[in-house]
């Protein structure tokens, strides 16, 4: 069974840079996109971005030209830039990678960022 593994959240004060980095526990087959999302207590995953294979990416609109994702399909892993941190960024961040091969996408446990004001 495939794990993702997500690093490098904590807290930080607003205005602040974080990067998260997510790593499978082995190379997984077939990647069609990896994402970042953030979920709340008892609220839905929403999408923070996501990278195609094919190098295309889209972000939610609450983090456009703050945030910025990068990923290596070769290696399996997906990193997650963040600039300008604001309080309302506090959450629990999970990463996704999404396999047309097995047509699943793989989550981790999420790790996380709390921005102070």
């Amino acid at each position: 069974q495939v794990e993702l593994v997500e690093s490098g959240g904590g807290l930080v004060r607003a205005g602040e840079s974080l990067t998260l980095s997510c790593t499978a526990s082995e190379v997984i087959v077939g990647i069609h996109a990896m994402s970042w999302y953030r979920q709340d207590p008892g609220k839905q995953r929403d999408l923070v971005a996501r990278i195609t294979s094919g190098g295309n990416t889209i972000y939610g609109d609450s983090v456009k030209g703050r945030f910025t994702i990068s990923g290596d399909t070769g290696k399996s892993t997906v990193s997650l830039q963040m600039n300008s941190l604001k309080p309302e960024d506090t959450s629990v961040y999970i990463c996704g990678i999404y396999t047309w091969r097995y047509g699943r996408e793989y989550w981790g446990k999420g790790t996380l960022v709390t921005v102070s004001s």
